[in-house]
């Protein structure tokens, strides 16, 4: 820029003098310069691996023992006998005694009354009258039969 040349100026006279600023801007644009491609390459290789592999077999025995420990017997412990490793399995079991107490006794007497007694009753009883119809309708009445002794 050019400077102007000074100008002078009276007393009591006013001049505007202009002003000038510059200023700086930046803008800032995407440009393309190149891309890039990624890719992945997978390469084999056979290969033997050697390893012994080791197993363990168990074999377990139930052994039935059955046998009442003794009174201030030790219980038994886990033990090792010849590679044997023994577990012992132990129940605790209550023990009852049973025992007759005779705790009373209840005594019953028996009394027998005589007492007379009179009520009057109705006895019934029954006759059977056996008739006979003659074709013309005379009735003719039979005789009553001769008791037996069980209806006596």
């Amino acid at each position: 820029m050019q400077d102007k040349p000074a100008a002078e100026v009276a007393l009591g006279e006013s001049v505007t003098l202009p002003l000038i600023a510059e200023t700086a801007r930046i803008d800032k644009r995407v440009v393309e310069t190149g891309r890039v491609r990624v890719s992945t390459r997978t390469e084999t290789a056979d290969q033997v691996l050697r390893e012994t592999l080791r197993s363990d077999r168990v074999g377990v025995t139930r052994v039935p023992i059955n046998r009442t420990l003794a009174e201030g017997e030790t219980p038994p412990v886990v033990r090792e006998e010849n590679g044997v490793t023994i577990i012992p399995v132990l129940e605790e079991i209550l023990v009852v005694e049973k025992r007759l107490v005779l705790r009373e006794e209840v005594h019953v007497r028996q009394t027998t009354a005589g007492e007379d007694v009179e009520m009057p009753v109705t006895l019934r009883k029954q006759h059977a009258v056996i008739e006979r119809v003659s074709p013309e309708g005379h009735v003719t009445a039979l005789p009553p039969a001769p008791l037996t002794e069980n209806e006596l």
